[in-house]
């Protein structure tokens, strides 16, 4: 926790009063805040937020997702640069009396959690899942560029319940979350974990508990398992196009998330060789001949700081699973990775009635529940649906 003493001025010491109030209640802050859009807008009724376009009738292949990356792209309409015209109350004053020039500088000096770090990512700039044509546009951007933006609304918000004559003047100007040149967007990909046992036509997910301490986004609160952002694995060039792929971005996730790999991949001296580490030589293989199916369900944008989660899920049976996960650790750089649970209805609806589930994993929960047959029948969407339709 950061400290309150002397040496701080007014401004920082109001900003630390504001940000303790927002880690204590990020919950129910992103309920509220989603209160505040239309309910067309909302995923499955939760509180994640969606354009129409975002949200497939049914799953689609994660493969089927085309991806485009732009060596440039129209700048933002909104930026950091913004901040100290739209809203200068948001970016306290140092001892002195200079202002932080950015968000992610006030949360890095007065509030950093133990991972925060400003990586190149790749900036999402188009987005349209429902046609022929499934695809995710991008450029590169920073990961602290959204952060300065976003993160800074979610402040906005939280310092208005505290003082409601403050306004919210950077998320009027912002309008719509769904709009992709409002501003600038690290897209996160979240995948919910079945293990599937066929023999026993069952399937159970396990959670992850988001510490505080240790994460900047979504801290205290319970989400599917694994998410991290989408973005190369390291600074070398090589990296931008090796890594560009959601399912060799998820194949890292899997290594750091549940089996506490470190997220040095050795990438700055030579680019990761996917064809040859064990754990992505076996799911990919496993992905080919069906023991593995990979899902998209859409993207959606968090009503509190706009940050962006594509909704996956991946089905793993359960023999590989167990090889795979089976010694899967309790601990990790973010949080506490809970025992698997039964994905079933029953028990999804208690955990999103009485727990605080991140916008992004309620909506992924609800709607992979929604397709729960098809997901577990192993076969392509248009085929389990014509099948469902003779029944």
């Amino acid at each position: 926790m950061p400290h309150l003493g002397a040496g701080r001025t007014a401004s920082e010491l109001e900003w630390l009063r504001v940000n303790d109030y927002l880690r204590s209640n990020r919950y129910e802050l992103a309920v509220r805040a989603a209160d505040g859009y239309p309910a067309g807008t909302h995923v499955a009724g939760t509180p994640l937020l969606a354009a129409p376009e975002w949200l497939p009738g049914t799953p689609i292949p994660l493969e089927s997702v085309r991806l485009s990356l732009e060596p440039e792209a129209p700048q933002p309409r909104i930026t950091a640069a913004d901040i100290k015209t739209l809203a200068p109350a948001l970016l306290p004053e140092r001892p002195g009396g200079t202002p932080y020039r950015r968000h992610s500088d006030v949360i890095g000096e007065l509030a950093a959690p133990a991972v925060f770090e400003n990586r190149v990512t790749y900036r999402l700039t188009g987005a349209a899942l429902t046609g022929e044509d499934p695809h995710l546009g991008f450029t590169l951007g920073r990961f602290f560029d959204a952060i300065d933006v976003g993160g800074a609304a979610g402040h906005e918000y939280a310092a208005a319940e505290l003082d409601p004559g403050k306004g919210r003047p950077l998320r009027a100007a912002i309008k719509d979350p769904c709009d992709l040149a409002a501003r600038p967007h690290a897209m996160a990909v979240g995948a919910l974990t079945l293990r599937h046992d066929r023999a026993a036509g069952a399937a159970s997910f396990p959670l992850h508990w988001r510490d505080p301490r240790r994460v900047g986004h979504a801290g205290g609160m319970f989400q599917v398992i694994p998410v991290g952002i989408f973005q190369p694995s390291g600074e070398a060039e090589w990296n931008v196009a090796t890594d560009f792929s959601l399912w060799r971005g998820l194949l890292r996730e899997y290594a750091e998330e549940l089996l506490g790999a470190d997220e040095d991949h050795g990438s700055e001296t030579a680019p990761i060789d996917y064809e040859s580490w064990p754990l992505a030589k076996r799911m990919t293989r496993a992905l080919g001949d069906g023991r593995i199916r990979a899902w998209c369900l859409g993207l959606g944008a968090d009503p509190l700081t706009f940050a962006m989660d594509l909704l996956t899920v991946v089905v793993i049976d359960a023999p590989l699973y167990d090889e795979l996960f089976g010694a899967a650790v309790t601990e990790n750089a973010e949080g506490t990775v809970l025992p698997l649970r039964p994905f079933d209805a029953p028990t999804v609806r208690e955990l999103l009635g009485n727990h605080p589930v991140q916008a992004a994993g309620a909506a992924l929960l609800t709607l992979a529940l929604g397709h729960r047959d098809m997901l577990l029948s192993g076969l392509p969407a248009a085929l389990y649906s014509v099948l469902n339709t003779c029944r």
